[in-house]
Parts: structure tokens; sequence; C-alpha cells
């Protein structure tokens, strides 16, 4: 589980062009929208591209959208339950 959570930090900081910050800068459980890592609305429309160009999932839902993106715990746990070729 944790080459998953360290590629996901590493697609994020790609995609989302967070220079100076390191995969390990990113704590698992902090949220990464607003007071955590800073992200904002647009940010988390690019998450959910994201999720499904690098693991084949799809959030369709804002709720669950709300819910997945909180932190890199809740997005590989999505991830892993909607794709099995991550567990």
């Amino acid at each position: 589980m944790l080459d998953i959570k360290y590629e996901l930090k590493k697609h994020i900081i790609e995609e989302l062009n967070l220079q100076d910050i390191k995969p390990e800068d990113i704590i698992d459980d902090a949220p990464l929208i607003g007071e955590g890592l800073g992200l904002d609305s647009i940010d988390a429309l690019e998450l959910v591209v994201l999720m499904e160009k690098y693991y084949e999932v799809k959030i369709m839902d804002e709720v669950v959208g709300r819910k997945v993106l909180y932190s890199i715990d809740t997005m590989v746990e999505f991830i892993q339950q909607e794709n099995p070729k991550f567990k």
C-alpha cells in the first residue's frame, strides 16, 4: 500500500505543478483541499481527472468526491475498492 501512496503523491505533484513539494512532504491523512495541502476546487477537478487517467476509477458525484478527495489515505482506499488491480 505504501507504493501506491507514494506513486499517487508523485502524480499529484507532477499534474498540479506543486513546486518545492516532495512526496514525503504530503501527510497521508492530512486534508488535501483547504487547510492541509492548500488545494482549491480547480485542483480538486484535476485530482478527479488524475484518478481516471492513472487508476481507471471515476468519481461520479460531488458527495462521494468530497469524501474521496479528503486525503491521500481516502483516495487510495477508493482506488483499491474500485479497481482490484491496485489492491
